[in-house]
């Protein structure tokens, strides 16, 4: 009598990863065996490829159990049996990526250590999830280049606090992804979570608020103390982690609204002079900056030139947003310098609004002097802001085409879709408590940033796209995550692939490979995202 033993299949990894690659092409190979035995090359002297390939072989050990060791090498013939990491000029895009997978080893180039990264990332996810000896490889060829050069995602850590480890988890989550800009929101009437170091009040007080409004502003306030901020270290470290991920953070510091806190630990920047105290309530707040008086600028750029020093960003985002102008009417500085710099009224925007476009403008000039360029919310189209304004429309997609038509470079997150504090579903019962509204999974996979009947020579414009997570009503990590899993594969998929490629049947089909590595590394994400496509179409 004779035993059958079944021999274990060698896991296979899978190149039909999110976001999906432009070309996957077969070649005449055998397929490569990744086991133990294979180092990973990097160029010789380069600081960047040597720590692209710790990074690697650590995502490897990750998923596969296997350990590969990291040398430099100088020429071809130690690349073979092998994974190389390479610059190649002749790669399309300096954040492209072209891998090439044959019997003789793995070659990831690009044109950038930026793009060999990307590159990682897609070798990263196909692997299979499986601790063995060996991972088969098949032979391949395959090239990527991104859509747009801004493909970011927006934190909010002012209306609820989140700590160094869940701030660099999150940027973790996004290199998964392939994007590159993190929109960090640092101050608003809640709290003030940014050290600076010559208005030390600025943390020590405005970091603070005496109690949170339960639920969408109800009259039960808890009464707890919260907030918290971060040192001027622990921001150079987020910033250097991001940057080891080829993420570039920019911080968002609002004006001349939601800026309650600031008022709160020195109310001579207010134009009633106080007393303020930092908002335990959610919305908009009608105490802003006072611009009629010198001192509230020389507070700006005192505050901006510490906040250049930590962020070595080209962008400094100045909000701009949600300013009401009510105090501002009733000022008498502020009236006196629109008589002083002889502003008025024209058509639709009052004097007030234009006022805040000549606030807007000493900070982009001031900014502009050290190098730096502006970005605001899609409000600063209403206040005669020239166009080295940066417009990032939030409001709707329909600001973000009127901005390119004027000649403004924009960032599209209209609320709808790309707001990923709304819920992922109408039928909302049984959901964290969230902002409100709805934006699913296929709504986010279907948004178009580039409006159809943008003119040609307009649509250079569109810089990218982002997402945006507003925390109101998110208090921990885990509801951080799953608010944007799965929903930010969709948005990497819209970053990355051209319209035409785009195919949302192929992505619903790849995506629970991707969702094997949210649990894989215990992130939390919303499974009924993974429907059929008739329950996904009843949520839509």
């Amino acid at each position: 009598m004779f035993s059958v033993v079944a021999l274990a299949q060698t896991p296979r990894a899978d190149y039909r990863v999110v976001p999906l690659p432009d070309e996957i092409n077969g070649i005449k190979s055998a397929d490569f065996r990744l086991t133990e035995q294979c180092l990973i090359n990097y160029p010789t002297g380069n600081r960047e490829m040597e720590r692209n390939a710790s990074m690697l072989s650590q995502y490897i050990e990750e998923l596969t159990g296997l350990h590969l060791s990291t040398r430099p090498t100088l020429n071809a013939k130690d690349r073979i049996g092998n994974i190389s990491l390479l610059i190649d000029p002749k790669v399309d895009n300096d954040e492209g990526y072209s891998i090439l997978i044959t019997t003789k080893g793995i070659e990831i180039s690009g044109q950038s250590p930026a793009g060999v990264f990307f590159g990682m990332q897609m070798l990263r996810k196909s692997l299979p999830i499986a601790t063995a000896k060996e991972i088969l490889m098949p032979a391949a060829q395959i090239k990527s280049s991104p859509r747009f050069g801004y493909r970011g995602m927006h934190l909010d850590c002012v209306r609820h606090f989140f700590s160094v480890e869940t701030v660099k988890r999150y940027i973790d989550i996004m290199a998964l992804h392939g994007m590159n800009r993190l929109h960090w929101h640092l101050t608003d009437d809640q709290g003030w979570r940014v050290e600076i170091k010559k208005y030390p009040r600025l943390a020590e007080v405005g970091g603070w608020r005496n109690g949170t409004t339960l639920g969408h502003n109800s009259p039960v306030n808890d009464g707890i103390r919260y907030g918290g901020y971060y040192t001027q270290d622990q921001i150079r470290d987020i910033v250097s982690y991001a940057a080891d991920r080829y993420i570039t953070i920019i911080p968002e510091i609002d004006m001349p609204g939601h800026m309650v806190a600031a008022l709160t630990a020195y109310p001579e920047l207010g134009c009633t002079g106080g007393p303020y105290e930092v908002w335990g309530m959610w919305g908009v707040h009608d105490d802003i900056l006072c611009v009629g008086k010198d001192h509230t600028l020389e507070f700006v750029k005192d505050v901006l030139n510490e906040v250049m020093q930590l962020f070595p960003s080209e962008y400094i985002h100045i909000g701009g947003d949600e300013s009401p102008r009510v105090r501002w009417q009733e000022c008498p500085l502020c009236q006196q310098r629109i008589r002083d710099e002889g502003i008025r009224a024209e058509g639709k925007q009052s004097a007030e609004a234009r006022l805040q476009g000549w606030f807007t403008t000493q900070i982009k000039h001031y900014l502009a002097q050290h190098g730096k360029r502006i970005i605001g919310w899609d409000e600063l189209l209403g206040c005669a802001v020239d166009t080295t304004a940066t417009i990032m429309s939030w409001t709707g997609a329909e600001p973000g085409a009127r901005g390119a038509m004027l000649g403004h470079d924009v960032i599209m997150t209209p609320n709808t879709p790309m707001y990923f504090d709304h819920y992922q579903t109408k039928s909302y019962w049984n959901e964290p408590t969230a902002f409100g509204g709805c934006a699913t999974l296929k709504m986010v996979y279907d948004f178009e940033p580039v409006a159809s009947n943008l003119p040609a020579d307009k649509r250079r414009h569109i810089l990218g796209v982002q997402a945006n997570l507003w925390t109101e009503y998110i208090t921990c990590e885990p509801q951080i995550q799953y608010q944007v899993l799965p929903r930010m594969a969709a948005l990497a998929e819209l970053q990355w692939l051209q319209p035409e490629e785009k195919d949302y049947n192929d992505f619903k089909a790849r995506l629970p490979r991707l969702v094997e590595m949210y649990k894989h590394y215990n992130w939390t994400y919303r499974a009924k995202s993974l429907v059929t496509e008739n329950e996904d179409k009843a949520e839509n």
